[in-house]
């Protein structure tokens, strides 16, 4: 009995063995998948745990380290780049709203250069008066004579065209601004300077309100042409603005001048507002330093010698071309020949100073008040321009 069960058993065991062990062999490609999976398990937990990978964890940690470390640079140079254009945009918003502005134009220092040159030329009519007595009671000229030296200091002012030829084609130290306006202000402190100690003809006298004139007409075309560059690429109405800027700085200075000629000619005499006013176009010489204006390259020598050029004579000739060029145009001959006539006209400013004084009996006080007058009504018509036109 034992025996049949030992048997049995056995045979059962044998049995269960062959039933499993096709059951594997039927199923040997799970286990490899899992075995697969198993180490990819491994693969990835056993550096966790051995020492000997642990330089690759910390080259991965120390790389993922310089990641963030460069993403907290990046993050660190915006910051101040930010900050740095939002300060400049902000300097620069407090920069021009603490420049000062005149009838809409920034008192850049060009722009201040250009309206002190203006000014110069209003405040020089403190000589006017004293020109005019001087000539009457000093020299004892008549109104024709009178008229004849007027008439000859304003020759320059016929010739402009000449002196923009000339500061274009010959700078002078490198220079076809700066230069030309140092030189005008020293020849019309030297002319004044000459009234106001040596000159005691007419001769002199004619020599010298010439020399001053010319001054006045050469500084006036170099800051003409610097107004004239920078008006280029400008709206009208900027253009405007600018000429406002010129003419409102001559009213102003005519202003200064009308209200302290006569008195000065009553109190001092001729002789002293001549040396006053000798020491007004020096302000032109000093404000000179203020244009901007790039030195141009090359020796003296070279630049003086332009007349033998044969490249200058054509360029010349191109220039004189391109003038009668545009004054065939309608909008630049229409109002040259107004010009023209309107400086044509016959004046009475000798023959009515003779009058206002020897018949009337005016004094230099109460022409002066005239002057004034005069002046203020030129401001307002430049503010009304401006502003309405």
């Amino acid at each position: 009995m034992s025996s049949s069960l030992t048997f049995s058993y056995y045979h059962h065991l044998i049995h269960l063995r062959r039933s499993i062990v096709p059951l594997s062999v039927s199923h040997r490609r799970r286990p490899r998948r899992r075995h697969r999976w198993k180490r990819r398990d491994m693969s990835f937990t056993l550096p966790l745990s051995s020492r000997v990978d642990e330089p690759f964890l910390d080259s991965r940690n120390s790389s993922g380290s310089r990641d963030s470390l460069a993403t907290e640079m990046e993050q660190e140079a915006s910051t101040p780049t930010s900050l740095i254009a939002s300060s400049s945009k902000k300097n620069k918003h407090t920069a021009n709203a603490g420049r000062f502005s005149i009838f809409g134009v920034d008192l850049s220092p060009d722009n201040v250069a250009v309206a002190m040159v203006y000014f110069v030329q209003g405040v020089l009519g403190l000589s006017r008066l004293a020109v005019s007595f001087y000539l009457k009671d000093d020299l004892h000229l008549d109104p024709a004579e009178t008229a004849v030296i007027t008439g000859f200091s304003s020759l320059p002012w016929l010739v402009k065209p000449l002196y923009g030829f000339i500061s274009d084609s010959f700078p002078l130290f490198g220079y076809r601004r700066r230069s030309y306006l140092v030189l005008s202000g020293l020849f019309g402190a030297l002319s004044w300077s000459l009234m106001a100690t040596l000159v005691d003809s007419k001769y002199g006298a004619a020599a010298c309100i010439f020399l001053g004139s010319l001054s006045i007409a050469f500084s006036d075309v170099v800051v003409d042409s610097m107004v004239v560059e920078r008006a280029r690429g400008e709206s009208q109405s900027m253009s405007g603005s600018v000429q406002s800027l010129c003419w409102g700085s001559s009213a102003f200075g005519g202003i200064v001048s009308s209200y302290f000629s006569g008195s000065l000619v009553d109190a001092y005499g001729v002789r002293f507002v001549f040396g006053i006013t000798a020491l007004l176009p020096l302000i032109t010489s000093v404000v000179a330093v203020l244009v901007k204006e790039e030195r141009m390259l090359g020796s003296t020598s070279k630049q003086n010698g332009l007349l033998t050029n044969p490249t200058f004579l054509e360029s010349s000739r191109e220039s004189i071309i391109q003038l009668l060029n545009a004054i065939r145009q309608p909008n630049v001959f229409l109002p040259t020949v107004f010009v023209f006539l309107w400086q044509a006209t016959p004046q009475s400013d000798s023959a009515m100073f003779y009058f206002t004084t020897n018949k009337l009996g005016f004094t230099p006080e109460f022409l002066g008040r005239v002057k004034l007058v005069t002046s203020v009504a030129s401001l307002v018509g430049v503010g009304l321009y401006n502003g309405f036109l």
